[in-house]
C-alpha cells in the first residue's frame, strides 16, 4: 500500500518556512540524493496556500516532472487550477489513493494541511531534515492548536558538510 509521506525541511527552532514564507535559508546539501528521493514518490499533495504560492512564483501550480499533483483544497475549483486535481475531500481522496497501485504520494509543504491530514490519521511517514538555522519566527512544522501524535524513528543520518540531520518517524 502506498504511503503518505510528510517530508519537509525545517529550522533548528521548528519552522518550515520564515516569517515572510521565506526558505532561502534551506541548505541543500551535496550528499543528499534527491534524485532518489524524488523517485520514490508519483505523486505530489498541496494544499491551497503552497498552491497558490507556487503559482505566484511562476511554478505553474506546483506539479513536479513525472508527478501527479492533487490540491487539497475547500475554496478552490477545478475549472481555476489546470494541471492539477482539485480535491473538497482529502480523506476519501487519500483513502482511494493509498489502495491504487503506484508510489509513495509526498505532502510537500504546508504546515495546516499536515495537522489536518496527521489529525485524520491520513499521514503515514514523516521525514525532516533539520538544517542548523534558527529563524525566530515563522510557518511551523505544527501549527496550533494540534493534537498529540506518537512517532516512532525509523531512519536518522547525519550530513557532515552542512550538520544537517534527518530524522524519519513512522506514525504509529
Amino acid at each position: 500500500m502506498r504511503r503518505v509521506r510528510y517530508a519537509v525541511a525545517m529550522s533548528l527552532d521548528g519552522y518550515i518556512a520564515g516569517p515572510k514564507g521565506e526558505n532561502d535559508w534551506i541548505v541543500m546539501d551535496p550528499d543528499i540524493d534527491f534524485g532518489a528521493m524524488m523517485k520514490s514518490f508519483d505523486t505530489i499533495l498541496l494544499g491551497r496556500k503552497t498552491y497558490e504560492g507556487t503559482r505566484q512564483q511562476g511554478g505553474g501550480g506546483g506539479g513536479m516532472p513525472g508527478m501527479q499533483a492533487y490540491v487539497l483544497s475547500r475554496s478552490l475549483r477545478q475549472a481555476d487550477c489546470r494541471g492539477v486535481i482539485v480535491s473538497d475531500d482529502p480523506e476519501k481522496t487519500l483513502t482511494a489513493l493509498k489502495e491504487k497501485p503506484g508510489k509513495d504520494l509526498w505532502l510537500f509543504g504546508g504546515g495546516g494541511l499536515f495537522r489536518s491530514l496527521l489529525e485524520t490519521r491520513l499521514v503515514d511517514q514523516v521525514e525532516v531534515a533539520i538544517i542548523p538555522v534558527l529563524l525566530g519566527g515563522g510557518l511551523p512544522l505544527l501549527p496550533h492548536p494540534s493534537s498529540m501524535s506518537k512517532l516512532r524513528l525509523a531512519n536518522k543520518r547525519i550530513y557532515e558538510k552542512t550538520g544537517t540531520v534527518s530524522l524519519e518517524y513512522e506514525v504509529v
